[in-house]
């Protein structure tokens, strides 16, 4: 398996933010600092909890607030689920289903012991909209909603920690960029055993072998990285909003000795690196 540079990893921190899908459900076996673990009954009234849902699991959700503290808090058929249609515009109902990842939310909470119960959850009615159209991947939905994006993504201060989970390699004849039969199969398979991970990402990184000046290696990573994202969404059907922006590294960390023919081969080649951002692994 290929490890990530750390220049990779610095470029790709830029990258666009993807929201992951539902997790599984895990009981977790250790609290980190600044978490507080939720469970159990609902006497007190509790703390007001303002943050961004980064995960849900089952009957649980991560409330994630400004300075990175994370809250983890149980919902159950009585909570309230409201959002605000505006100014002046009162709330309206709404049901557990449409609390999803990536929606900054206000949480009034019940507690016992160190059990925290959601007992009502108020979010902006466009922040839903925005965090709809990211779930769904919608071209139109980006387009309307880009500055409304922009900003909900730039909430999430810890996004930019992945951890790796797996890396696949696609190789490329000198100069080229257009994939093999062998290539898009692996990738294809790389797109559905990522599918398996909770809260899986995929980044891109295109690499060249030393043949060629500067430039025109970068140009060629950059090709070859973009080729396996169009292959990755259009035929192994993987979600945009499920991808960090595709990076060209050009002749940068070689997985072999440039010197021989055979170094040169596994050198030109894209890394499919399937990420997890800590903020939700393991959760």
């Amino acid at each position: 398996m290929t490890q990530i540079g750390k220049r990779t990893l610095r470029f790709a921190a830029t990258a666009a933010l993807a929201l992951a899908a539902p997790v599984t459900a895990q009981q977790p076996t250790a609290d980190a600092p600044g978490t507080q673990v939720v469970r159990g009954e609902r006497p007190q009234p509790g703390p007001e909890i303002k943050g961004i849902i980064t995960a849900r699991s089952g009957s649980k959700m991560q409330v994630t607030a400004d300075d990175g503290t994370k809250t983890v808090i149980e919902i159950d058929d009585a909570t309230r689920v409201k959002a605000s249609k505006g100014f002046l515009g009162g709330k309206k109902q709404l049901s557990v289903s449409s609390l999803l990842n990536g929606l900054p939310v206000t949480v009034k909470t019940l507690q016992g012991g160190p059990a925290l119960l959601a007992s009502e959850v108020t979010f902006r009615n466009t922040d839903l909209k925005t965090a709809t159209m990211i779930r769904q991947g919608t071209a139109q939905g980006f387009a309307e909603q880009s500055a409304a994006t922009e900003a909900l993504k730039g909430r999430m201060a810890d996004i930019d920690n992945y951890n790796l989970k797996s890396t696949a390699n696609v190789y490329f004849d000198t100069g080229k960029w257009m994939l093999s039969e062998t290539a898009k199969q692996t990738l294809c398979a790389t797109a559905a055993e990522a599918e398996r991970t909770p809260n899986a990402l995929l980044l891109v990184v295109g690499y060249t072998d030393d043949v060629g000046n500067e430039d025109y290696n970068q140009e060629l990573s950059e090709k070859r990285a973009s080729r396996v994202m169009a292959h990755l969404q259009q035929v192994c059907r993987w979600k945009p909003f499920r991808m960090l922006t595709p990076t060209g590294m050009a002749e940068s960390d070689p997985a072999a000795d440039n010197s021989t023919e055979a170094g040169r081969a596994q050198n030109r080649r894209v890394s499919v690196n399937v990420l997890v951002s800590k903020a939700v692994d393991g959760f």
